[in-house]
């Protein structure tokens, strides 16, 4: 890379550093997360707040993110038409499961969480929006699998590190591949602790006008509340859902067979 482009690189590395849990971040801690030294971060930094991406508090010295991010993750929430489209019919979904209910789609070779309202139980799974997560492990993730083209999920499971989250993380790629023919044929996923240890999900996907899936919606939460009796009912109430979602995007039942792509906003 030139110099230009290694600038830009560290830049992102460095607002990558802030985080929910850590919104406030000074020099040296900032260099620390990024793996810089003190003076490339210091910097860093003042180039991001002169640019609008950060503030700096004048007694601390410690930044954050400025407001120019938030308009940027609005442009971004806009821009998924999906999401608007879901949105009334997710409160629905989390009215009636009362599970924690999150809509993901692709980039890239992983899935990312644009949607999520949280279970008001005591016990509940939570999926951060704008958490980027792989496809190998987990229900909407092995959804998206299921529906990429055979070449581009072969590209993915070649070329991804597969890596191991809990004992029932699936990294065998011929498993994955089975599972992602059976996937097509049922036209949903479910996962017990492939992700998170002890935590269950259902995954259905939304299709858009050309038959691609755009998106994956999900019920998850406790595996000890997700027992058969219960995931049945989850599927039935999660493919429902999903459907309707897909027909406001203009997508025809007519359409629904083996072999249909996922696609991506």
């Amino acid at each position: 890379m030139d110099e230009t482009s290694k600038t830009l690189t560290r830049a992102v590395q460095l607002l990558d550093c802030f985080t929910r849990e850590q919104p406030h971040l000074g020099v040296r801690e900032a260099a620390r997360l990024a793996g810089f030294s003190s003076s490339t971060a210091g910097r860093l930094l003042a180039s991001l707040r002169q640019l609008g991406l950060l503030v700096q508090d004048p007694e601390t010295r410690q930044y954050s993110l400025a407001g120019k991010v938030l308009a940027w993750a609005e442009v971004y929430s806009a821009s998924v038409d999906v999401r608007s489209l879901a949105l009334p019919y997710i409160y629905d979904l989390q009215r009636t499961t009362g599970e924690t209910i999150s809509l993901y789609i692709m980039e890239g070779a992983e899935r990312v969480c644009v949607e999520r309202l949280e279970s008001e139980q005591n016990v509940r799974v939570v999926a951060r929006v704008g958490r980027h997560l792989p496809l190998h492990a987990g229900s909407a993730g092995k959804l998206f699998l299921a529906y990429l083209p055979d070449t581009e999920r072969d590209q993915i499971l070649a070329e991804s590190e597969l890596e191991v989250f809990t004992p029932y993380t699936l990294t065998d790629p011929d498993e994955l591949r089975r599972q992602a023919a059976l996937i097509r044929g049922q036209g949903f996923a479910v996962s017990h602790g492939e992700w998170t240890i002890d935590a269950s999900g259902v995954a259905a996907p939304i299709f858009n006008q050309r038959g691609q899936m755009v998106a994956a919606l999900t019920i998850s939460g406790p595996s000890q509340r997700f027992q058969e009796q219960q995931v049945e009912r989850y599927i039935k109430s999660a493919t429902r859902t999903a459907s309707h979602i897909s027909r406001l995007l203009g997508f025809s039942t007519v359409q629904r067979k083996p072999g249909i792509q996922a696609g991506r906003q």
